[in-house]
């Protein structure tokens, strides 16, 4: 399917790339749920489809939505973000060497620190954000940068087109994690980066009911393949239902996001400054070290905010502890707004200090947030005891 190039992303995303069913001409596109599929009579699958593990129909919807809005030559959807973000290591030849960002999704880092070396490769973590700590780690030989922007929980920015020359300098392969950004706001292959990882299950979804996750290319090629080998050979793809419910998620993700960014923004504004709080850290600050490079790759800022207590881990306990219109749960991008205390997720080798709480702004009103918010700080220790 292509997409007619008057189309700006808003109108991909709300028509499904103006996906209408050939059989009954619904405007919603159909599940289709099958699992093997009849061959023709000299023995060809004409259709397109074989079996379900390497492919569906409504799968490859989806990823063209996601494609599409990606500015992408192709997408592939897997069965979780972990799902896609270890297939590119695993498409990496033996021994392969890979920088990445110290600040990124705890999960994904932990992998990389303890099961990507038994796959014999080296990881080196950097701050992404500081150029010459990247150029200084990516010497000739590196075969994979993995930069997550804005970086989960510190909202860290990583200027990927800067890191793309310097990746592409070594001879290596940028893959950005943009979960955060999503395409509303980064497109980075458009600014150099070779793949584009999202979880799906955070804001390409939007309602907290997916588990996915998603990768696009800027270009054919053979390290491309070998991702779709791998999603093929363990077995990783998304289950058509989870892919139909994506696409769903999908048609609102500009609204969605627009709408909690603005609301985001208004809530670190507000923030900065609280007699409670040692620091709030929100990309769209002038105050944060990422505002200037976050402000030329992106068109808008985000959903996500951290902010940090004067009183320590056991007031970010307290604030979290005594909210109520704040559900405290983990993950991010759904339509409710979520708090938690990441430190006590991550454990003790996390970069995420203690007294830090990461927010994640939903679709409520955002005065009622505030207030909320608010309120338990104003009830925790000024200090720490």
């Amino acid at each position: 399917m292509t997409t007619p190039p008057r189309w700006k992303p808003r109108t991909i995303a709300a028509q499904a790339l103006g996906a209408v069913d050939p059989v009954t001409r619904a405007v919603v596109p159909p599940l289709h749920v099958a699992t093997t599929f009849v061959r023709d009579a000299d023995n060809q699958y004409r259709a397109g489809y074989a079996y379900g593990r390497p492919d569906n129909a409504t799968t490859r919807q989806a990823e063209a939505v996601i494609a599409a809005l990606e500015g992408a030559h192709e997408a592939a959807l897997f069965g979780s973000g972990m799902a896609a973000a270890t297939a590119v290591a695993l498409a990496l030849p033996e021994r392969s060497h890979i920088v990445a960002s110290q600040v990124m999704y705890w999960a994904f880092r932990h992998w990389l620190a303890n099961e990507a070396p038994r796959f014999g490769h080296r990881v080196d973590f950097v701050d992404t954000a500081n150029l010459d700590a990247v150029a200084a780690a990516v010497t000739r030989g590196c075969a994979l940068v993995y930069v997550e922007t804005p970086g989960n929980p510190l909202w860290t920015i990583s200027d990927i087109a800067a890191i793309a020359k310097i990746a592409h300098g070594a001879g290596a392969l940028l893959a950005v994690d943009s979960t955060v950004a999503t395409p509303v706001f980064t497109q980075p292959l458009t600014l150099g980066a070779d793949i584009v990882m999202h979880s799906a299950s955070k804001y390409l979804n939007g309602h907290s009911d997916v588990i996915a996750g998603a990768l696009a290319t800027a270009r054919p090629s053979e390290f491309w393949e070998r991702i779709k080998t791998v999603r093929i050979q363990h077995g990783a793809i998304l289950g058509p239902f989870e892919a139909w419910l994506l696409q769903r998620g999908l048609r609102t993700l500009d609204v969605r996001v627009k709408t909690q960014a603005a609301s985001a923004a208004m809530l670190a504004d507000r923030l900065a400054g609280h007699p409670r709080l040692a620091a709030v850290l929100y990309p769209g600050l002038s105050s944060h070290p990422g505002h200037a490079v976050a402000a030329r790759q992106m068109s808008g800022f985000g959903a996500m905010l951290s902010i940090r207590l004067k009183g320590g881990e056991a007031a970010a306990i307290a604030v979290a502890a005594k909210v109520a219109l704040w559900h405290r749960a983990t993950s991010l991008g759904g339509v409710e707004s979520l708090i938690e205390h990441r430190a006590s997720v991550e454990g003790p080798q996390s970069p995420c200090p203690p007294d830090l709480l990461r927010l994640s702004v939903g679709l409520e009103d955002p005065d009622d947030l505030y207030d909320d918010l608010e309120r338990a700080l104003r009830a925790a220790p000024a200090r720490p005891a």
